[in-house]
């Protein structure tokens, strides 16, 4: 039997909608312009090119007639590497993604930002919402055809000239680490604070608790026993808080700065972009010096409590009940705990 196959046909659905045209050539009236300023540096050159940014661009934008002032945003001391812990810049974006903002005038693509693919990503996400970034140095409309191609070359730049700054700052912590210069941190070390010399000096007060956290340590006291004793009797922390942790007392216990040495470069940033610190486990040279300042306790009594700590994060966890040569978890719950043994199996008699 001869099949007869029906004559495909095409039906063609007209578009009902057309594509939105950038913003710049359908919105018609005021546009609600914004601009961006920041420095990255408190020092007072950077203070007042902050102040003539603000200066500037709220002049700029008020002396244009199709123009109406959406907001001045400023970030100040802040790097642009990240945009984290830029408020003032994520409150823009926020403000930007509820319909407040219809274009951004900024500087130059450093101050918007120094990394590529954020910058990349943030102008984006503004361009598919009809939102324009001018950069003024550049001279760059992210509503161009052209712009993403320039973008993507001079936050490139703007990136690279980040990374070999980043470098030359640790060029020069490094060679001041060499030279035996100790940065300080006063508010977060307890027992010291700033002398009339700019030297480190014991405080008194701090100093006791100092000594009274190592002496109960070695008197058998728990990291969790010291905590509870000093928040009974209210004794503040460094930064005056009467909210005691472990970790801040194993910090204290572990310190070289209460022997009056110092210990430099114990952590490092590796990748200028993403600025997380990282512990120096040998990656990065490190600086140890000697007698750097007045201590506030005896070597022989740090090197005791390192020894007492070493010796019981090395106890291990008993796995049976009937185990007799494992030693379980270090207790300070009894007077008697850790002193007392069997005389038969060597386990410990009471803990």
């Amino acid at each position: 039997m001869e099949q007869v196959l029906s004559q495909r046909k095409i039906h063609v659905i007209p578009a009902r909608k057309t594509k939105a045209a950038p913003v710049e050539e359908k919105r018609s009236g005021i546009k609600r312009v914004a601009a961006y300023c920041r420095v990255s540096t408190d020092s007072e050159e950077q203070l007042n090119s902050y102040e003539a940014q603000i200066e500037y661009y709220t002049r700029v934008i008020s002396e244009n007639p199709d123009w109406e002032l959406a907001g001045i945003f400023a970030d100040e001391g802040l790097s642009g590497t990240s945009t984290k812990n830029r408020t003032e810049f994520n409150r823009m974006i926020a403000a930007c993604k509820r319909g407040r903002i219809d274009m951004i005038l900024t500087k130059s693509l450093s101050r918007f930002s120094r990394n590529t693919l954020d910058c990349l990503r943030i102008v984006r996400v503004l361009k598919d919402a009809g939102i324009g970034v001018i950069f003024e140095k550049e001279n760059i409309n992210t509503l161009t055809q052209s712009s993403e191609f320039l973008l993507t070359l001079f936050s490139g730049f703007a990136q690279a000239e980040s990374e070999s700054l980043s470098k030359n700052v640790r060029w020069g912590i490094q060679k001041s680490q060499e030279a035996g210069n100790v940065p300080f941190q006063y508010k977060k070390t307890l027992g010291y604070r700033r002398g009339p010399d700019g030297k480190p000096e014991i405080d008194p007060d701090e100093a006791r608790t100092v000594r009274r956290i190592y002496r109960r340590y070695l008197e058998g006291a728990s990291l969790g026993d010291i905590q509870k004793e000093l928040e009974a009797d209210g004794v503040p922390t460094a930064e005056g808080v009467k909210a005691w942790s472990r970790q801040v007392i194993k910090n204290i216990l572990t310190n070289e700065k209460y022997v009056g040495d110092a210990l430099l470069q114990k952590t490092y940033v590796a990748d200028p972009i993403d600025k997380k610190v990282r512990k120096n486990r040998g990656e990065r040279p490190m600086y140890y010096i000697e007698n750097h300042h007045e201590a506030i306790v005896p070597r022989e009594v740090f090197r005791r409590v390192q020894e007492e700590a070493s010796r019981r994060a090395s106890k291990r966890k008993v796995a049976r009940r009937t185990a007799k040569t494992e030693q379980g978890k270090y207790s300070g719950k009894y007077a008697f705990s850790e002193l007392l043994f069997c005389g038969e199996c060597d386990c410990l008699a009471v803990r």
